[in-house]
């Protein structure tokens, strides 16, 4: 794994926990698996203030949004013409997001300049006008660590920062500052502080910035732990680790991934464990979830948004448009300084359909249309895969 030091992380994110409520994986390091397919067609966060019952809340995550220039053509057509309107496309998945007391997605790539160029794989630079889509689908902060980081430098992290600010979407991952780097997201929900980090495998070789070794943050146990008690003592009730790793179009999580879920959930100080929720991300195929010493984890998301996409043999792939939502419900504890304890957790089978170019909940989609036989299938190979890992006997079970 990468060793990057985080300076001050404690001291800083203690200043801002208790402040404000603002904002090793192998293989895939030449990003094949976030190829398009050449011929493919066209919340609820409480606001702060004031002692705030503890009722609990829910809490969902999913997949890596990537723009591929048929994505772009798409939004482009949605927008008339002028601009890009991703609003659209992410429609069908508003009423589970939106739902949602806190929710989590991934921007994979970064944003280009206003008007343009943008660009799909295999350097990505998408139209800014997703955050705004994003915040209005319902999501409350982004994980923007991933091996497309640095596809446009610091620039590109600036736009894409920038745009999520401006659009009310919190974020972490990357950072414009050697500040902003030691700032969990933050977050509150049901009377809970919920602080969320994440890391990469790598940036595809791209270095990081001279003089800037805090822009990306890349994925090393020590500091992942280190950064996790941080936030706890910090005052965060629920930490959540955002993960970009894995082997991509692999559907079994490699045993980089296992490795590390375990020795990560099995951290605690005390008797409390120091990560409460694990999301993984980077595949391009639905993966598993697994309870792992007592904490859940997401191998992997799959994708949210994506163009139809060929994998590393060079055929057309259908999984790289599939993906879930987690939905985890917690708990406040019975007593303080205890663990807030997931005492519901779900999925909802997803698809990018690009013949539609909308995103699919396919449970809500198969009530509307039994009849379509193609859907079925497809929410049956994600269920098999989020289930591969014998998760149903711990609880996990389908939603819509």
């Amino acid at each position: 794994m990468t060793t990057r030091t985080r300076h001050g992380a404690v001291a800083a994110a203690a200043l801002m926990l208790g402040t404000t409520a603002g904002c090793a994986g192998p293989g895939a390091g030449d990003a094949t698996g976030d190829r398009p397919v050449t011929s493919a067609p066209g919340s609820g966060t409480s606001a702060a203030g004031g002692a705030t019952p503890r009722r609990g809340f829910t809490l969902v995550a999913s997949g890596d949004v990537l723009p591929h220039d048929s994505v772009i053509r798409q939004a482009g057509t949605d927008a008339g013409g002028a601009g890009h309107d991703f609003v659209p496309m992410l429609a069908g998945v508003k009423s589970v997001v939106s739902a949602a007391d806190v929710a989590i997605c991934h921007m994979e790539t970064v944003y280009g300049p206003d008007g343009g160029p943008f660009t799909g794989y295999p350097s990505f630079k998408s139209p800014p006008e997703i955050a705004a889509a994003l915040r209005a689908t319902g999501y409350d902060s982004c994980s923007t660590a991933s091996n497309h980081s640095l596809d446009d430098g610091a620039e590109g992290i600036d736009r894409t920062l920038g745009a999520l600010d401006k659009a009310g979407v919190k974020h972490v991952g990357s950072a414009r500052s050697a500040d902003e780097d030691t700032r969990p997201a933050l977050l509150e929900a049901g009377g809970a502080k919920v602080a969320q980090l994440a890391y990469t495998y790598d940036t595809n070789g791209r270095p990081l910035p001279e003089g800037q070794p805090w822009a990306v943050d890349l994925i090393d146990e020590e500091k992942i732990v280190a950064d996790s008690r941080a936030a706890r003592a910090a005052g965060a009730d629920v930490v959540v680790v955002s993960l970009h790793w894995g082997t991509e179009w692999q559907t079994a999580p490699d045993e980089k991934q296992l490795t590390l879920g375990r020795r990560l959930t099995a951290s605690r100080t005390g008797d409390r464990p120091d990560i409460d929720l694990i999301i993984g991300t980077h595949a391009h195929v639905p993966q598993a979830y697994e309870k792992v010493n007592g904490t859940w984890i997401v191998y992997g998301m799959g994708d949210q948004i994506a163009g139809e996409m060929i994998n590393h043999a060079g055929q057309f792939d259908p999984r790289g448009t599939q993906g879930s939502i987690g939905r985890f419900t917690f708990a406040p504890p019975a007593a303080e300084g205890e663990r807030w304890s997931v005492t519901k957790a779900e999925f909802v089978p997803q698809t990018m359909d690009n013949a539609v170019g909308r995103v699919v909940n396919l449970s809500q989609a198969l009530e509307d249309d039994p009849a379509r036989d193609d859907y079925r299938t497809t929410r049956s190979e994600i269920e098999a895969a989020v289930l591969g890992r014998g998760a149903a006997k711990d609880g996990l079970t389908m939603g819509r």
